[in-house]
């Protein structure tokens, strides 16, 4: 007889909670101490339960890594693109997990310059990510960040690339990014509150000082804003900027005097939204002011930027949506989405043109890439589908000719484009609102409700889920899984007005949208509730968390990723990461009406005794932004309370955060465990 594995059972501690003169008592509280060392063999005893009950499927797990590793082009290149006066390259080698960053002076057929080889960088650390390299106006430096700890604090440095030298300038605790003054001798760079981990500030650095010596140059002193800094694409301006959820401001420099004080570009507003590019001698404002839910493009002259000198250029549109632009000598381009498909618009300076590049699927992504030189003839952008890998493709203005420069390479053999279908579809949410789905299968498959479905969703913060291609997910769809993503209220997928009626005391539309795509796609035959499976990290796991309170019946399997899932105490506490610059989007719970709302639908504070679907959750105790112990909590409170013997399986990566193990292959074997759990309650071992 097989020996029956018990699951670890965290004790209970009962912690009295009490906000407007209400009570909740949670007893996994202390959960949240990972310097308590019953806290991490808690956390290891989870790990290892996953381990013995998944054992049977470990073969497995190794076969799907390497089905999908196989498919990866490892001796890979990046399209070379030029900024001043160099070829920039990114490789990576066989057999390496981290990139190569190489450059050739002038011409392709030029010696290779090494500046940054990653998986020497990465030799002595679990996990490792260079953040960003800049290079200084005049080639001869770059600064460049990295995180060892993946808690997304990074330490800037800067090399020497004609030498070699690592210099001693040595700055901690940074977003990561700098941006170099045009004296190459300046560097400026945002700074996180070491609690918080909020970018709170704005320093200067002079090359060859002691950071302990470098300068606040801006001190964002709201807690519901961060700052960032850039550098214009005319490399005239530094520009800082600061947002929240809902409003943003910005100030400027000119790049060739550095010592001066920064200009405020137009001072912050409440819900005034904007951002801002210069060309020549004019500021372009993407902003949502006088009521552009969508927003609109406006100009202004670069030494009047108030908003009361704002001119219209592009009006706004109650069915389209301005994302982005990308300014060139002679032409603008403009990404905006119209109907949840993005379209690239072309328009001359001079006023006599102005058309779209053709697109002709409903299943699309398309984006501007990279583009960092103002004198080009060639836009780049990106091009990918649920069914087609993802292109990198230059336009040429003037001869209005394509060229691939590259399609993603899908190798293994097991890749055919015309063996799968993908479409959209709409399913009828509870208020009569119609919510998109986007779908791809294996050709040859029948709508009989028999078929496995992955349903995933993310629905918050207005971030926009387009359907793209991955190489990864065919180890799903040859299996005979049906792969569908639904862009629920809360992304941006249908307009800025998708957004706001999934956030704040509307965020139930985001859960009841997703139910009722599920509903629909069992109603229609793609699946049943034998063979649903729903999927969703970070605020996306919040959303399948309160998707099996609502509604556990509907699922045969949930996957939650670094899930967000104890919101009203994480939202109450501002020393946690995060927290203040997110009352925007989820409400401030110190007032009674946010916290009454939040607390309805929290999935850890609504997991209720009853059945509940097989359970994968996974997250990183190094995590910054959705702290371990969330998903630790929740699943402890699972397992109390829940009346099935379902499976239910925490997997910790303790060397990790949010985004999960660095390096390109490493990162697969997350996903081969998350497909083995898939596969294993179908029934689907080969």
């Amino acid at each position: 007889m097989k020996k029956t594995i018990k699951p670890p059972v965290a004790r209970k501690m009962p912690e009295k909670l009490e906000n407007h003169n209400d009570i909740r008592v949670d007893n996994y509280y202390w959960l949240n101490d990972k310097e308590n060392p019953e806290v991490i063999s808690y956390l290891e005893a989870e790990n290892a339960y996953t381990k013995q009950m998944m054992e049977s499927t470990e073969a497995f797990q190794k076969n799907l890594f390497d089905e999908m590793k196989s498919r990866i082009k490892e001796d890979d290149t990046s399209v070379p693109y030029k900024f001043n006066g160099y070829w920039y390259i990114t490789r990576y080698e066989k057999g390496k997990d981290y990139p190569i960053y190489v450059r050739k002076k002038e011409s392709l057929e030029a010696p290779e310059e090494i500046l940054f080889d990653c998986n020497e960088m990465a030799k002595e650390y679990s996990y490792f990510n260079l953040g960003s390299i800049a290079v200084s106006p005049d080639n001869t430096m770059a600064c460049f960040s990295t995180d060892t700890v993946s808690r997304r604090q990074y330490t800037i440095q800067i090399k020497n690339l004609i030498s070699g030298e690592i210099y001693s300038d040595t700055i901690l605790n940074t977003t990561g990014g700098a941006v170099w003054a045009n004296d190459n001798a300046t560097l400026f760079y945002s700074m996180k509150d070491e609690v918080t981990l909020r970018s709170h500030k704005i320093f200067k650095h002079t090359l060859f000082t002691d950071a302990k010596d470098d300068k606040v140059v801006y001190h964002e002193k709201d807690e519901t804003f961060n700052t960032f800094v850039y550098k214009s694409k005319s490399k005239k301006y530094i520009i800082i900027g600061s947002s929240s959820t809902l409003t943003s401001e910005y100030r400027f420099l000119n790049a060739n005097t550095p010592n001066e004080k920064f200009k405020i570009f137009q001072k912050r507003v409440r819900e005034l939204d904007y951002s801002i590019a210069h060309y020549k001698n004019h500021f372009y404002v993407i902003a949502n002011s006088d009521g552009a839910t969508n927003f609109k493009l406006l100009k202004t002259d670069e030494n009047k930027t108030q908003q009361e000198f704002w001119e219209e250029v592009l009006p706004h549109r109650a069915h389209v949506l301005i994302e982005d632009i990308e300014i060139f000598k002679d032409y603008l381009v403009i990404n905006e989405r119209e109907n949840g498909l993005n379209k690239l618009r072309i328009m001359s300076w001079d006023g006599k043109e102005d058309y779209f590049l053709p697109f002709n699927s409903e299943t699309y992504t398309t984006y501007i890439g990279n583009n960092p030189d103002f004198d080009s003839d060639i836009l780049r952008y990106g091009f990918n589908s649920l069914t087609s890998p993802s292109s990198v493709i230059d336009y040429n203005f003037y001869t209005k000719e394509s060229e691939i420069k590259k399609e993603q390479e899908v190798l293994g053999g097991d890749f055919h484009k015309e063996d799968y279908e993908s479409k959209r579809i709409w399913a009828t949410s509870r208020d009569g609102v119609k919510i998109p789905i986007s779908i791809v299968y294996k050709k040859g498959i029948t709508l009989n409700g028999e078929n496995p479905l992955l349903l995933y969703a993310y629905g918050s913060y207005g971030s926009t889920i387009d359907p793209s291609f991955s190489s990864i997910r065919l180890s799903l769809l040859n299996r005979g899984f049906i792969y569908a993503i639904a862009h629920v209220r809360g992304g941006e997928y249908l307009g800025r007005q998708w957004y706001e009626n999934g956030k704040l005391l509307t965020k139930l539309n985001t859960f009841h949208d997703f139910i009722d795509c599920s509903k629909h796609l069992i109603k229609e035959n793609y699946t049943s509730n034998k063979h649903l499976y729903a999927y969703g990290g970070s605020a996306g796991g919040l959303l399948v968390g309160a998707v099996i309170n609502m509604n556990p019946e509907l699922y045969n399997g949930v996957l939650a990723a670094v899930p967000f899932v104890d919101v009203v105490t994480t939202m109450l506490d501002d020393t946690i990461p995060l927290t203040t610059g997110e009352y925007d989007e989820w409400g401030n719970p110190h007032f009674p009406e946010f916290y009454y709302y939040m607390k309805s639908y929290s999935p850890y504070d609504n997991v209720e005794a009853k059945e509940y679907p097989n359970i994968l959750v996974t997250t990183g105790l190094y995590d910054s932004q959705v702290q371990y112990w969330e998903p630790a909590k929740w699943v402890a409170k699972l397992r109390e309370l829940k009346k099935d013997n379902n499976k239910l399986f925490l997997q910790i990566n303790m060397d990790t955060g949010h985004g999960g193990a660095s390096g390109r292959f490493e990162s697969l074997k997350e996903v081969a465990l998350e497909y083995a759990f898939l596969l294993d309650l179908e029934g689907i071992y080969c």
